[in-house]
């Protein structure tokens, strides 16, 4: 493979997750939008519902496709994810009332749960072993470089909250072609072809202990990402900052968050992701509950965010390090699959949660409480995952 040939991997698993972040943040950054102008007959309720729906989409997209991408390749289920993703988030802004607009997000959560394992999985089998950790903290910058493209493109609309989905579904049908003729099949999963013992790999005595604290881990941290990434915006505003602040932090937050993966990755590879992770856990604990408390300078209360973004985020990032490096290539797409399904879980729950939580009118300050509560289980998890070593789980 010549160099040229050889970065379109990463390129192209780096524009698929970034198309992924975008599209969370558009939710997020929608809800208050329609909420306050009753489109479509919004309500806090009808909001949760559809925030909840999109996420059990992405749930049965992420369980779904490792197997098949174990079995039939990385390449076609990429394509076809980023296909049904694209084309169901352009149709959303169409959608006549909420339930269709539910129906529509859960179609493209489908596909959209699809492409980051497959993608993770690319990535980690284009780069060397050492650099599994880099690997999936570099492409996953793309997820939140995308998250911080549409909390700029929401602050320059403003109420035209539709363009966010139209966007989003526009792009992926561009990257398409492009992905059809410059990605090739994972070299890795030509050699281990016709190895079918994915299921048997992930569940054996051998890999049962790491797939277990991979698995609650990830519940953790994805729960921390979906719920802030949906309801940081209203939890700012139900804490009495002004909107066009609470959108600013939602960018702040994802700013912290790509800075956090670049470090997260580099210190991983070099002092082992175990450590590192219990170190991220354990300082996003501290920094959730620090939010939890009303700052009035503007420079603190960005920093903090800042802060939050860089350690939270990056946290639940280095569990898919941990498993892309501690399961062979013939079951790699399914361990990844499952972290990411039963992440989704949590996905589901945090932002659920916090809904409720906003409903109730008490979502300020106990859903930053809850969150670094969350964080704190996360590191419980992360400690029971047993030591890699020559990338044998001993």
């Amino acid at each position: 493979m010549t160099p040229a040939r050889s970065v379109w991997p990463a390129v192209l698993c780096w524009l698929t997750v970034l198309i992924e972040g975008y599209d969370l943040v558009a939710l997020g950054a929608t809800i208050p939008i329609v909420l306050r102008g009753g489109h479509l007959g919004f309500t806090p309720a009808g909001a949760t519902a559809v925030a909840t729906i999109s996420l059990c989409g992405v749930a049965i997209g992420a369980a779904g496709v490792g197997p098949l991408a174990d079995r039939f390749g990385r390449r076609a289920l990429l394509l076809t994810s980023v296909l049904a993703f694209s084309v169901f988030t352009l149709l959303t802004p169409m959608a006549p009332n909420v339930p269709v607009f539910g129906v529509l997000r859960l179609l493209a959560g489908v596909g959209l749960g699809a492409c980051m394992p497959v993608a993770l999985a690319v990535m980690s089998e284009h780069l060397p072993e050492s650099k599994r950790a880099s690997a999936n903290t570099l492409t996953m910058t793309g997820y939140h470089v995308g998250a911080v493209l549409t909390s700029v493109l929401a602050l320059v609309v403003g109420e035209d909250w539709e363009i966010l989905f139209y966007a989003g579904g526009i792009v992926g049908l561009l990257v398409l072609p492009v992905m059809w003729s410059r990605l090739p099949e994972s070299a890795a999963f030509l050699a281990a072809k016709g190895k079918s013992r994915e299921r048997r790999v992930v569940l054996s005595p051998r890999f049962r202990r790491a797939s277990i604290a991979a698995w609650v881990g990830s519940f953790m941290g994805l729960l921390l990402v979906y719920g802030l990434n949906t309801w940081l915006p209203q939890l700012m505003r139900t804490a009495g900052y002004a909107m066009s602040t609470s959108l600013t932090l939602l960018l702040v937050l994802n700013v912290g968050a790509v800075l956090g993966l670049l470090l997260a990755g580099r210190i991983a590879d070099s002092r082992g992701i175990k450590p590192t992770a219990l170190v991220w856990f354990a300082a996003g604990a501290v920094l959730l509950a620090v939010l939890s408390l009303r700052i009035g300078s503007s420079l603190l209360l960005n920093a903090a965010v800042l802060l939050t973004g860089v350690f939270v985020f990056s946290a639940q990032v280095l569990i898919f390090g941990y498993v892309a490096k501690t399961f062979p290539t013939e079951a790699r797409g399914t361990a990844l699959g499952m972290t990411s399904a039963i992440g989704r879980l949590g996905a589901i729950l945090g932002p659920f949660v916090t809904g409720a939580l906003v409903t109730a009118g008490v979502a300020y300050p106990w859903g930053f409480w809850f969150f670094s509560a969350v964080a704190l289980l996360g590191l419980a998890a992360m400690s029971f995952a047993p030591v890699i070593r020559d990338a044998r789980v001993e």
